[in-house]
Formats: structure tokens, sequence, C-alpha cells
């Protein structure tokens, strides 16, 4: 087993995720150094590890970067490497901290510095490098045996558009070149599963810029695939006692002043829309809780009624700058397939059990095996960026834990990862080729209900407090979606995929009789259509493997003397069929999927 050791004293093994963590930083500061050696005077944002390597912020003035110059930079970052620099810490006060940056014209690091508090802060020196850093770090830098820059994007300071924009570097490395090499490959495997690119081959959605960034619009045939994904869920939702609700796409500005949405990401949401005959303020829907909460209390409710489980495939909307809109995967309106379950602290564990049981299914059911649980509870050193106290808090954590381990569920704990009304369980999913996705969420809250002081009769006629669980399966339908394609390769599975059945005849001929069968099809519920355009056979069927169409039938005159038609189901051939024997075929084939 490959091992790291660090400037903490640690060792630990290289698949452990914060040793990545640690690689990474390390290889931040090591590209600063090169960049730094190359372009004298550059000034240095923020260089965190990510979950696919790291990037460094930089402000190199009038000069630009382009990928031609990526190459250098890795060259003197490979060189700097082999010269086995040490990662030297050092204890600053601030004064001297500030002292040193100014001098160097960092005024980057100097704002970072207001910040901090004396007597916490820290420098980590590599070569003639030196950076404002809590560590650790590798060692040496020659632990860094493979070096790749990946990519270059600008990005505001702070995240504010308002700021400089600097130039973002993306890199990755690996302690050893085999390493390197294989994710190169991974990553080649990726621009053929992106979602963008499989969307747009399979004609499922696409973006318009007079429609607006971020803003996608689903064609005939991802409209499909979306209403069956809808539908899959509602069924299987309305089996365990799930009720529709609908909410409208804008809500009261004090709506989300009371639940504290507005507090917490006034900033993230589209600014409130005014109202200038009644004087109003109403915003565009950032999420369904408070809705639910107000359909909650639209009526009395007595402990027998609990549990409630209001469920809705909510559309919402938030503001993302648009260098962080990303295909399916980062837009600004999406549609949650959301529900919020109001019950009795009695009945918490059982409710949140059988939400984990839900997401379990429709992850088995879409071939998503390999997935970690990952606990989100709040950081006790940060609680000023919750609400509520610290009792329902200890409430709420221990339910999720004690719910995870008597589900037998593979968990991690991440403190400083919980929703700001409640702690969360998150379930990270693996997909085909090894990267992690954030897939299905349940989160409880005792704030909400507190907040909107929602209350049941108990049996004893006293008012009681529900606990309120927040839970998302899928998350968002377009995120799902982008997943999904990409996990597949646009391989949908038989009942899910949009054009399930394509049926094609030979020539003109048999057109007709092409069309008895697609009828005999449909009437039995399964998406067929016939490709009979003046194309030769082995031209229609190349382009409609870009469609990713499961099954294709094809006739001709045997087929049509027989009544059959000849199956290939995702290339591989299943021989001759008659019309019945084909649908008995399909339906078996779509019920195993669903079991």
């Amino acid at each position: 087993m490959l091992t790291i050791a660090f400037t903490d004293g640690t060792v630990r093994p290289w698949d452990d995720d914060e040793a990545k963590r640690i690689f990474w930083h390390s290889s931040a500061h090591l590209m600063a150094e090169a960049i730094e050696a190359l372009y004298p005077g550059a000034k240095f944002g923020v260089g965190p590890a990510v979950e696919t390597g790291f990037y460094y912020d930089v402000d190199l003035g009038d000069r630009q970067i382009t990928d031609a110059d990526l190459k250098a930079i890795e060259d003197k970052m490979t060189a700097l490497a082999r010269s086995k620099e040490t990662f030297e810490r050092t204890e600053v006060s601030k004064a001297d901290a500030m002292k040193y940056f100014k001098e160097k014209g960092d005024p980057y690091k100097c704002e970072l510095i207001e910040d901090l508090e004396d007597g916490t802060i820290t420098f980590y020196k590599n070569g003639n490098f030196t950076d404002l850093c809590r560590g650790p770090h590798v060692k040496h830098t020659d632990d860094i045996k493979a070096i790749k820059l990946t990519a270059i994007a600008g990005a505001y300071w702070k995240g504010d558009q308002e700021r400089e924009q600097l130039t973002r570097i993306y890199g990755v490395t690996f302690p050893k070149k085999s390493m390197l090499d294989e994710y190169l490959l991974v990553l080649e495997e990726a621009k053929k599963r992106d979602h963008r690119k499989l969307g747009k081959e399979m004609e499922l959605f696409t973006f318009s810029s007079r429609v607006g960034l971020g803003l996608p619009l689903w064609l005939p045939r991802g409209a499909q695939m979306r209403y069956t994904m809808e539908a899959f869920l509602r069924r299987k939702q309305a089996e365990i006692g799930y009720l529709p609700v609908v909410t409208p796409h804008i809500g009261s500005k004090d709506l989300y002043v009371t639940s504290g949405h507005y507090a917490k990401y006034g900033k993230d949401s589209f600014q409130p829309i005014h109202t200038p005959q009644e004087g109003e303020e109403y915003m565009l829907k950032p999420m369904n809780c408070p809705h639910h909460c107000e359909i909650f209390r639209s009526a009395p409710r007595s402990y027998r009624d609990l549990p409630l489980r209001f469920a809705e495939f909510g559309t919402v909307y938030r503001y993302e700058q648009s260098g962080e809109l990303h295909g399916l995967t980062r837009v600004r309106g999406f549609t949650q397939d959301d529900a919020h379950l109001f019950c009795r602290p009695d009945q918490l564990q059982e409710e949140f059990e059988k939400v984990i049981d839900l997401i379990l299914y429709v992850f088995k059911t879409l071939k998503f095996d390999k997935f970690l649980a990952q606990v989100s509870l709040r950081d006790p050193n940060n609680k000023e960026k919750y609400i509520g106290s610290d009792e329902n808090w200890a409430k709420a954590e221990q339910a999720i834990i004690d719910a995870a381990a008597n589900k037998g569920l593979d968990t991690v704990v991440e403190l400083g990862e919980a929703a700001f009304y409640g702690p969360k369980l998150d379930f990270m999913v693996k997909d085909a080729i090894g990267r992690k996705w954030q897939l299905g969420t349940i989160q409880v809250d005792y704030n909400l209900p507190e907040r909107f002081q929602l209350e049941y009769t108990d049996a004893d006629g006293s008012k009681q407090r529900p606990v309120m669980i927040h839970r998302a399966p899928f998350g968002s339908i377009e995120r799902f979606t982008a997943v999904l394609l990409e996990h597949t390769a646009g391989h949908l599975p038989l009942w899910l995929a949009p054009d399930q059945v394509k049926i094609l005849p030979i020539s003109e001929k048999y057109a007709e009789y092409a069309e008895k069968v697609c009828n005999s099809l449909k009437n039995s519920e399964i998406r067929a259509s016939v490709d009979a355009r003046n194309e030769t056979l082995g031209k229609r069927i190349r382009e409609i493997s870009l469609l990713r169409v499961p099954v294709l039938l094809i006739v001709g005159e045997k087929e049509q003397t027989d009544g059959a038609v000849s199956v290939r189901r995702e290339g591989a051939d299943q021989g001759t069929m008659t019309i019945d024997k084909f649908i008995e075929y399909f339906k078996a084939a779509v019920t195993e999927e669903l079991s």
C-alpha cells in the first residue's frame, strides 16, 4: 500500500481522502512557486485542494496565461519537485505577516490576514516561495512525481463580481507516473461521457442565450425521460403514503425572512420583485420547504394525522455566477424531487429509516451500487452559522447517526457540512469511472417548525411542535439526469429510455408493416417509432446509435410474412420473434429492471 508522510508527523495511505487533500494542496504551493519564478511580481489569491486536484488564483497584471503556457509551468514544477525542497512551517505574528506581504506587494494575502486572529497565523516555505497557510504538507516536494495542469479559467476574487478577476489554474498530481497515466485515461473517458455532449447527440436538452444562462430547455425526448423519472418516483411515493402538493414559483420575501433562507442565502438568490401598486416584495422561489410549512399550517393537525408527507416536484431558482454554470449540473433553475415529512418526535427514527429505504431503492433501480453515506454535522466551533438550540441539534444529529447505523450504511462524518437549520445524511455516489457525486439527501429539522410556529394537538390536548424531515432522493432532476447520463454513457435502462424501440423497414415496401408493428407496441405502452427514411439501413442504424435507442427491430419480407421482427438490443442480435413474443420479452425485461 502506497503511503505518504506529512509535516504534521502523520503517515497516511494514498487512498485516504485527507492524504489526497494535503498532497494536492502541497502541489498548489509548488505550482505557485513555479509561477512566481516564471512570472516575477505575480500576486496570489487562494490555492486549495479540490476533489480532483487543486487550483491557484493568480493575478498576473497585464500578462495572460494561455493553454500554451501550461507546459512551461509543468516543466518548472517538475524541476522544483526534483530538487527535494522541504516544506518549512513558521509561526508568525499578525503584524509580521502583514508586513511581509505588504513588502512583497501581495494585497490578496494582506486581505486574508486581516480576518485572522493573532497567534493563529503560520507560513509555509518551499524553496523561494513563502505562503500564508495552516498546513500540513508533504515533507518534501519530490513526493510529487507526476504533474498535469488541466485547465485555465477566470475567477472573481472572493467570488464577488465587483472585485478583481484573477486567473485560476487547475492541476492534478500523483506520487507515481502510472497513476497520472490512469487518470488521463479516465479524463478521456469522461469527455466521451460528458452529459452536455450526450444531451446534444441524444436530443435531450439545449440552452439558449435568449432564454438566459443556466436555464435548460428540455427537448421532446428529454422531456419524455424526465416525465418517466418523475412517474417512477411518484408511483413509489404513493405506495408509501406521500401526498402530492403544488406550490407557486414565487413567494413573499417575508416567507424567506421567516424561514431564515433570506438571511443565509439572500445574496445567492434572485433579488426581490417589487410590485409598485401594492408596495409588496416577492422572490423567485429558492426553496420549497417554507411553502410546505405553510401547507401544514393551513389546517388544525392532530397527533393522529402524523406523519404527514408532502411531496412536490418543485422548481426553484438560485443565482449562480455565469462562470460557475455547467450544463445540467450547475444551473439557475432546477426541479427538486422535494418532500417534507412532519412527524411526532417518537416517529422520527422510523420515518428517517423509511426515507433511507426509498433512496436505496432508487439507487438500486438505477444501478448506483457504490456509495458512501456522509453524516453532515454542524461545526461545534462555528455555531453562529446555524440556527436553533444545542439541545435540538443534539437530538437531530443523534437521530441521523442511529438511523444510519440501524441500516448498516457505510458512513463518514463531516463537521461543518450541515444545513443551517439541521444536520443531513448525504449520499456520495461513485459513477462507472470512479468519480464521486452527491446525490440524495435527508435532513432533520427542529428549527423551521419553531420559526413557522407549527403545532399539532397531542393525545393529552397539549400543543406540540412536529419534527420536520427534508428529503430528495434525486436531489434535482437536472443534476441527477447529468450524472445518470455520464454513469451510463447514455445507455439508459430500458424503462427510462425516451425512445425504447425504433423499427427499421429494410425498404419502403415494408414501411406499412413497420407501422403495424409500431401500433401494436404503442397499444402495449411501449415507446416506439418507425424510421423509414430513404437511406441505407446501415446509415440509419449508425444515426440511431447516437440517440442510444436500446432496441432496434428490423423488418423485411421474411418478418412481414411471419408476422415477426428481428430484434437487436444494445447492438446484440436477440433473434427473430413474433410481435406478441417480443412484447412479452420487452415487458419481462422492464419488470426485471424495476424489481
